[in-house]
């Protein structure tokens, strides 16, 4: 190099330097360089660096410790053998490798050159290992054939190149191990697409575990394999499903999650293991045998989590032969092990809805929202779970499976639930104990509650709210739905049939209210004609006693001032037979169709007490009556309505007692309770208290017929609205009356 202009040198060698970098950083893109064609360059430039020299690179696998001779690239004296100086033990060579730095022969006064480039008239050699990240991937090596030291100008420019044929082999090993990779990454997912179709093909649940199971066993090689799946006490694993060559006994009875098992392992901790010899410890102390005649030695298994945390099951596979798994198999299995999860909640969802379905046809309303909740506990996770009914600025508990208390009001205002109401979406709370949104943080802390998932209760059309729907879950236990999207959609799932359930009833309701008015409407038509005849004959027979009473009185006079007794009698004749004429109008009276109008409820609840004689030992409470709405009623026909109830509270207490009348409205009813603090009525009552012949009580009114409760409902019935009882037999009773605001379209008469 110091016959030729250094200026002219270093330029062709920084020319090199660009083109080597070029080469590199196209290999492996479009085919055009290779890392065969870069070493070549490579070789090539430093000859040309180094005049009179010949270059040899060879690639090194440091996993065989040894040079791969058929990588051979060499440049320079045509006289250097093709084969016979790759790197020897104890040479020059191996000396660089393992410095992990250049080794220059004038440097090793010891160590003799190597015999195949003496035999070119080598003088000089210098080898230049291939280092990447710390680790050999070949060697370069120089001859000169001048008997003098490399300048440092030329050890510059061969460090350079080293640098660079370091990177070109690094580079070229990493695009094999990916294309390798690629494939087998393609080979995996065209198995987890395998699974998939094979999920979504199968309705039964132990079909798709069979297929999942016999798939992770042609994948992995395992000899034997085994799903066990957690039953509902979260204790046991029970089999769901068995494969393997040669099965004798299998061993597939229940298996408590505490024993001591490789599986039971798996379940407690919920981590997958990959153990490579079964006789090792731990495990030869808790391994538990798949078949007590088959002798396994490695055994790969994975939990079943779902996206919520809830434990599943485990997914197991064994074989004889040691290390039969790697950490890509176990990968897999995980793989398979989700789309097993995800498999066990569809199914689970399918049965759950179909099952709900059928409740709907059949059940009603309350008994299909209770076990829509027990549903969403089973489903979720969860430790508890409730459903609210919206009804004016509160929220009613119509069902729970812990905790609350059933009737329980809250409000919709500073609330979870009533936050989901108004924005119309599931909202999740980390920690209700906490969470200042939560209406009760002492009943959370008492239940030890801690994450919730409440979505609204939205009906399909669109229209408003009708309630919401909860779980909660244990502080202690393993479920976190609020983390997981899937538990979100299905509890809307479950709220979505929630609705279809109230509005099922709802439409029941109606059509049972619509046909008891028709019928009533009916039975007081006729009842009305046989009434006007009756009256008539009664007019005509009784209407004559006081006409004929007086005619005596005018013929008898003397014998009726000689007699007092006579004349007291026919006062009194006179007397009953005008008040029977009276008392048989004004009740028939009801039996007229009823004109609606616009009615204040506070007016005609004020008449009411007026009119009844309670006794001294009766307190009435008004709550919330001035600020309702007017309703559409007969004033005399709700008056009498309120007089039945006073009357049915005070007999029910015996004359000791408070009655409370409330009010709410909303934007169609108008709803009062009458309530009283007796001692109830039984729920197995509730449907025959309205009877026309019911006495559960005796008749402690002599001058009342005993069916008063009759006419509240019948008379309830005909002004458009229901009447119904809240009672848990114990703790007194409650009448609701829903009556249609007056802002409503009525017609204004009603018959019957």
């Amino acid at each position: 190099m110091s016959k030729a202009n250094p200026d002219s040198c270093l330029y062709e060698a920084l020319a090199s330097l660009n083109k080597i970098g070029a080469t590199v950083n196209q290999i492996g893109h479009d085919g055009t360089a290779s890392v065969e064609t870069t070493l070549s360059l490579i070789v090539e430039s430093a000859i040309k660096v180094v005049p009179n020299a010949s270059a040899v690179i060879y690639i090194y696998d440091i996993d065989q410790e040894k040079f791969i001779l058929d990588s051979r690239v060499a440049a320079g004296n045509k006289d250097l053998p093709a084969t016979g100086d790759e790197p020897r033990e104890n040479s020059l060579g191996k000396l660089a490798i393992a410095r992990k730095q250049r080794v220059l022969s004038y440097e090793e006064k010891e160590a003799a050159v190597h015999s195949a480039p003496q035999k070119t008239d080598t003088q000089t050699v210098g080898y230049f290992p291939l280092i990447v990240s710390g680790r050999p991937v070949g060697v370069l090596n120089v001859y000169l054939q001048e008997d003098r030291q490399f300048s440092p100008l030329e050890l510059l420019m061969l460090e350079n190149f080293v640098n660079q044929a370091a990177m070109a082999i690094y580079h070229a090993h990493n695009l094999k191990w990916i294309e390798r990779n690629l494939v087998r990454k393609e080979e995996e997912l065209k198995r987890l697409r395998r699974a998939g179709l094979l999920i979504s093909s199968r309705l039964r649940l132990e079909e798709t575990l069979e297929s999942i199971l016999q798939m992770a066993r042609e994948v992995t090689g395992a000899q034997y394999g085994i799903f066990r799946l957690m039953d509902e006490s979260g204790e046991t694993l029970n089999t769901r499903a068995v494969s393997g060559e040669y099965l004798a006994r299998p061993l597939v009875e229940a298996l408590p999650i505490n024993s001591k098992s490789v599986m039971g392992w798996v379940a407690r901790e919920r981590q997958p293991v990959c153990i490579s010899d079964l006789r090792e410890e731990p495990w030869s102390q808790i391994y538990y045998p798949l078949d007590a005649a088959l002798e396994m030695r490695s055994e790969l298994a994975v939990p079943l989590v779902g996206a919520s945390g809830r434990l599943e099951g485990v997914l197991n596979l064994e074989s004889p032969v040691v290390g039969a798994f790697s950490e890509d198999d176990s990968y897999l299995l995980q793989a398979l092990a989700t789309q097993a999860v995800i498999t066990i909640q569809e199914v689970r969802l399918l049965d759950a809805l179909e099952e709900v379905t059928h409740l709907l046809l059949t059940q009603p309303c309350q008994k299909v929202l209770a076990h829509l909740s027990e549903l969403a506990c089973d489903l979720l996770d969860a430790a508890s779970s409730s459903i609210w009914t919206l009804s004016g600025t509160d929220l009613i508990l119509e069902v729970d499976s812990g905790g609350y208390q059933h009737g329980e009001h809250i409000p919709v205002a500073n609330s979870l639930a009533g936050l989901a109401i108004k924005d119309r979406i599931p909202v999740v709370s980390e920690d209700i104990r906490v969470d200042k949104r939560f209406n009760r943080n002492d009943l959370a802390i008492d239940q030890n509650w801690s994450r919730a998932l409440i979505v609204p209760l939205l009906p399909g059309n669109g229209g408003k709210p009708l309630g919401a729907f909860g779980v909660y879950s244990s502080s202690s236990g393993a479920g976190h739905f609020a983390e997981s999207e899937w538990d979100k959609k299905v509890l809307m799932f479950l709220a979505d049939y929630a609705v279809l359930a109230f509005q099922s009833d709802a439409h029941q309701e109606a059509l049972r209210a619509a046909q008891e008015q028709r019928s009533v409407a009916e039975t007081f038509a006729a009842v009305g004609d046989i009434a006007s005849n009756l009256l008539h004959h009664l007019n005509n027979k009784v209407g004559t006693i006081p006409v004929r009473i007086q005619g005596i009185q005018d013929k008898c006079q003397d014998v009726l001032t000689a007699n007092p007794y006579l004349a007291h009698n026919l006062d009194e004749i006179e007397r009953c037979a005008t008040e029977a004429m009276e008392n048989v109008r004004e009740n028939l009276s009801h039996l007229r169709p009823i004109r609606l109008e616009p009615v204040f409820v506070a007016g005609r609840v004020s008449d009411a007490i007026r009119f009844t004689k309670l006794p001294p030992g009766i307190t009435v409470h008004l709550e919330t009556l001035d600020h309702l709405p007017v309703v559409m009623a007969g004033e005399q026909t709700m008056t009498l309505v309120f007089t039945n109830l006073l009357e049915n509270a005070a007999d029910a207490m015996d004359g000791n007692g408070v009655i409370t009348i409330a009010g709410s409205f909303d934007e169609k009813w108008v709803d009062v309770s009458v309530s009283d603090n007796g001692p109830g009525i039984a729920p197995d009552l509730h449907e025959h208290i309205f009877e026309l012949n019911y006495s559960g009580r005796g008749i402690t009114r002599p001058s009342k017929l005993g069916f008063g409760l009759w006419w509240v409902k019948t008379l309830m019935t005909r002004l458009g609205g229901s009447v119904s009882v809240q009672s848990d037999g114990i703790h007194g009773t409650a009448f609701i009356l829903r009556l249609p605001r007056a802002e409503q379209p009525v017609n204004s008469e009603v018959n019957g």
